[in-house]
């Protein structure tokens, strides 16, 4: 006889398999709700860069840039478009996010 069988048995496997999809049925739905908030905070942190950069590209050329492609052509900034697929909008030296979609 086999005394020293060393492994999982078939209902420690379900119940393992149980324990994982309680923690996916739980953290799935919360990811999904939090992706909203993410886009938004990613369009504020590349509106508060650009501004930034816009007051470097003046420092560096004592004029403003006439729009946001001059900035990513000199290098500036890499970007213009929000994590949600917005356009930051620039005129007279003044960078704006989009309205929002909600």
């Amino acid at each position: 006889m086999l005394n020293n069988e060393r492994g999982f048995t078939l209902i420690e496997m379900l119940i393992v398999l149980l324990v994982i999809s309680v923690l996916l049925i739980i953290t799935i739905p919360n990811m999904s709700k939090n992706s909203t908030t993410v886009k938004d905070k990613g369009c504020e942190a590349l509106l508060k860069t650009t501004e930034a950069q816009v007051e470097a590209y003046f420092i560096d050329n004592s004029k403003r840039p006439e729009s946001l492609q001059t900035l990513i052509t000199e290098g500036y900034i890499t970007q213009s478009t929000c994590p949600d697929g917005s356009e930051l909008q620039y005129e007279d030296g003044v960078v704006s996010a989009p309205a929002s979609s909600e």
